[in-house]
C-alpha cells in the first residue's frame, strides 16, 4: 500500500553530497550502461522546462521565491486578487511556450518502449504537447480551472477571456510580457495589483482556483498511488531536471531506491536525493536526454 498523500512543503536548503556528480562526458556513457535494456519511469521537475523559457524555483541561478500557499489563497481576497492579477500577466507568456529537445526526447523514448510513463511536478503541460502519452501531472496543470464551491470546471483559455473583459488593458499597462519576471506556475512579478477584478464561478459565483496543488495542499491520493504504481512497473527511475526539494517528488525516488531500482538523476546542481541516487549527472536535460534517447534506442528493452 502506498504511503498516504502528504502536503507539499518547502524543504530547507540541502547540503550537497560529498561525492561530486559526473559531467556530461562521463555521465552519458555511465547512464547508458546503467539503463540500457531497462524499462524506465521518469520523474521530471522545472529544470526540464528552463530551455523552453520557463525559469525554475531552485536552480543554481534562480532568485529566491515564496509561492502563495493554499491557506493564503482561500482565506484572503487580497491574496486572491494578487494571485489572479499576476497570473493574468504571466499566463500569456507560459501559454505560448513550446516543448524543447528534452521533452521531445522523453516522448521519443516512450514511443520506443523505453519509457513506461512519466511523473511530472510541472504544471506547464509541455510533456503532453511534446507527445508523451502516459503522463501523471502530479501537481495538476495551469490549463484547467476548478470552482472550490460547486466543483464546476473550465479552461484557462475561457477564464483568460473573462479576465480580459473585466480588466481591459491591465496586462498592457504592466508592460511587455518579455520584460516581466515569470515563475514556473505562470506567476508574474509585478509591482501593483490594485484595482484588478477577479472572476467568480459562472455557475454559482463561487471561488475559482487553478487545478494545481498549492503549497500546503495534498496531492490527491489516487494520483499518488498511480505514480507509485508507475515506478513499480519500471525497472529503473530516471529523474530529470528536479532538485527534489519537496516531498511530493522525493518520495518516489526513495521508493525506487528502497525497492532496489537504480536511480539516475540528471540535474544542474545538487538534489535532496543525492544519497539515494545510483548515478548523478550534472547536466542540462535538453542536452543530455536526446543523446541518451539515441543510445538507448540501440538497446531494446529486455536486452543487455
Amino acid at each position: 500500500t502506498a504511503p498516504r498523500a502528504l502536503p507539499r512543503q518547502v524543504a530547507p536548503r540541502f547540503v550537497p553530497a560529498p561525492t561530486p556528480p559526473h559531467d556530461v562526458d562521463a555521465g552519458l556513457p555511465a547512464a547508458v550502461e546503467l539503463l540500457r535494456g531497462r524499462r524506465l519511469a521518469v520523474l521530471t521537475g522545472a529544470g526540464v522546462s528552463t530551455d523552453s523559457g520557463i525559469p525554475d524555483y531552485r536552480g543554481p541561478d534562480s532568485p529566491p521565491r515564496r509561492p502563495m500557499t493554499f491557506q493564503q489563497f482561500v482565506a484572503d481576497a487580497a491574496f486572491r486578487r494578487t494571485y489572479w492579477a499576476r497570473n493574468h500577466v504571466g499566463w500569456r507568456y507560459v501559454h505560448r511556450t513550446r516543448p524543447n529537445a528534452g521533452h521531445e526526447a522523453l516522448a521519443r523514448m516512450e514511443a520506443q518502449g523505453v519509457v513506461v510513463g512519466l511523473i511530472t511536478q510541472n504544471v506547464d503541460r509541455l510533456h503532453t504537447l511534446a507527445g508523451s502519452r502516459s503522463v501523471i501531472d502530479l501537481h495538476g496543470t495551469y490549463a484547467e480551472i476548478v470552482c472550490l464551491d460547486c466543483g464546476d470546471r473550465t479552461t484557462r483559455d475561457a477564464l483568460a477571456r473573462r479576465l480580459e473583459a473585466l480588466n481591459p488593458g491591465f496586462a498592457e499597462a504592466v508592460g511587455a510580457v518579455a520584460d516581466v519576471e515569470i515563475a514556473p506556475d505562470a506567476d508574474a512579478v509585478i509591482e501593483s495589483t490594485e484595482g484588478f477584478r477577479v472572476a467568480d464561478c459562472e455557475r454559482c459565483d463561487g471561488m475559482l482556483k487553478p487545478d494545481i496543488v498549492y503549497f500546503g495542499e495534498s496531492v490527491p491520493k489516487e494520483r499518488v498511488e498511480r505514480a507509485y504504481a508507475l515506478v513499480d512497473e519500471a525497472d529503473a527511475l530516471l529523474v530529470a531536471g528536479s532538485s527534489l526539494a519537496v516531498m511530493s517528488g522525493l518520495r518516489f525516488v526513495r521508493h525506487a531506491a528502497r525497492t532496489g531500482r537504480p536511480v539516475v538523476i540528471v540535474n544542474r546542481g545538487a538534489t535532496r536525493a543525492d544519497v539515494e541516487a545510483t548515478l548523478r549527472v550534472h547536466a542540462g536535460t535538453s542536452h543530455l536526454l536526446p543523446a541518451l534517447a539515441d543510445r538507448l534506442a540501440a538497446h531494446p528493452v529486455g536486452t543487455a
